[in-house]
Formats: C-alpha cells, structure tokens, sequence
C-alpha cells in the first residue's frame, strides 16, 4: 500500500503510541506505523521533499495535529506521549480533527489557510537540510565535529581519508566525569537512505579500535539498517539521521538562531555554513 496521507495516519499514530507504552519517540513512532501498515521498505523509504521521507513528514503532520487536538503531547527531550485525553480515546475521526484544528490556525492567523499538509511550504527542517546537504564533504565533516563538541565530546578530530573504511573521524566521551568512551564516526551526506550495509561496513572498520560507533547523516536510515545497528551480538552504533540532525543544530545554535516571538521563529544562518 501507499504511505498515508497525513489525515489518514491520525488513528495508526494514536494506536501506535498506545501500543507502546503510552509515549514513543518519534523513530518508535514511525517504526510502529509501519510495521502495523505493513509498508514496504520502498514505501518508507519514498522521499517526500529533499531528505524527508512521504513517511516521515506525514507522521509530522499528524502528531502536529494530535497535539492541537489534545490527544498528544511532547516534551522538550523529543518523547511524544498520549495526553490524559489520549490515554482514553479508540478511534479518531479525522474530519472533526482537521475541523478543530484548522478552526484554531483560523483564529491565530485571522486568514484561512490551506489543510491540505502535502502542499505546505517548506518547512526551516528543510531548508536547512538541503543547506547543509549542499555544502562539501570537508564542511560536513567539520559540522559534525562541531556537533560533537557542542555536545559535551573532547579530543574530537576529523580523521577522514581513503582506504580507512569510511571512518570520518574520532572523539572521546565522558560520563559522568568518570567514565569515557572512544567514538569513531562517519557522516554521510545523503539525499536517501542509508542501507544496513553501510551500518555493516562501517562496524567492521572501527572493530578493536573504538568502543562506540556514531553514524550522522543528512538523510533516512531504512528499517533494515536500523535494525542492523543494534544487532545482538554485534557492537552497537547509534545513528543521527537528518531530520534529529537539524533539531541537534537548533538545539546548540549551530548555524542557527531561534527568535523567541508569539510563534517560534527558526532562521537559518546561511553564512556559517558557507564558512566551514
């Protein structure tokens, strides 16, 4: 089947989150709906707009809508969880949502808007996205290290050359003040997904020389990857893919300023990217 349109995933997204506990992130999320639509991995890995898969930018739609609605939630850490509404709601009709809803942005704005999501303007996730997908892969590399930094990593160096299995480069994180771990990493700057392949390639270069695997890129990981990232028996590698890798960017003010008005405002910061 086709991925849903963004209406359609109201109740699959609801039941999802259900299904899991209560509260999901939002690659729980889509790995739920999928499994339960039954899509294929071609469908989950159908681009919608630059990086972002039909799959996810629906799901993002849809949780948007849940959460004016009442029946979500989510916190500052990326959890999304059912709301006390939520928790007791069976089924969602998706035409008395989009009603509500788009009733609210009505009187927001005080202009009709559009409720058709599949025709939304770009959103600042990708616009910055197709930036940084266009800069060179020595910037890239770059960014990456500065991600690292920002994000409490020492020692980080970019150590990317050929015949070194695709390991881009290398840092150490602490725990705690006590503990540390040894990171390679790898950034791919793709506009698709990220085969397991890779995820194998990638283990096989950094085995015996690091204690954790980090794999960042612009664009998805399919299911099969992820799946083969966390294999038992095999040294795990977490994976950014680029629509955490954006919000990660925000999150630090990397190339990225957030203005504080009645609406949040993101803008972008072309210049820096340009810089790297």
């Amino acid at each position: 089947m086709a991925v849903p349109k963004y209406d359609e995933l109201f109740e699959p997204l609801l039941q999802a989150v259900q299904q899991l506990g209560g509260s999901a992130s939002v690659t729980e999320q889509e790995d739920t709906v999928a499994a339960n639509l039954r899509l294929s991995e071609k469908e989950i890995a159908e681009i919608h707009r630059g990086t972002r898969t039909k799959l996810s930018y629906r799901l993002a739609w849809a949780r948007n809508y849940l959460k004016r609605f009442g029946l979500l939630e989510n916190s500052t850490r990326g959890v999304w969880s059912l709301t006390p509404e939520g928790s007791k709601c069976k089924s969602v009709d998706k035409e008395d949502v989009k009603r509500v809803v788009t009733a609210m942005k009505n009187a927001q704005s005080g202009e009709q808007e559009s409720s058709d999501a599949d025709e939304a303007e770009p959103t600042w996730e990708d616009s910055l996205l197709e930036i940084v997908r266009g800069i060179s892969p020595a910037a890239f590399e770059r960014l990456c290290q500065r991600l690292l930094r920002e994000s409490g990593f020492i020692h980080v160096e970019v150590t990317g050359r050929s015949g070194d299995g695709g390991i881009d480069g290398k840092g150490v994180v602490r725990i705690g003040g006590l503990l540390s771990f040894h990171v390679k990493f790898q950034s791919k700057r793709y506009k698709g997904s990220v085969g397991a392949s890779v995820v194998r390639d990638f283990r096989g270069a950094m085995d015996g020389r690091a204690d954790k695997g980090l794999l960042i890129t612009t664009g998805t990981f399919t299911r099969e990857a992820r799946t083969e990232a966390q294999r038992d028996g095999a040294r795990p590698i977490d994976l950014v893919d680029g629509e955490e890798l954006v919000e990660k960017l925000k999150q630090l003010r990397i190339g990225v300023d957030v203005q504080q008005k009645v609406i949040e405002e993101v803008v972008i910061r072309e210049d820096y990217f340009k810089t790297l």
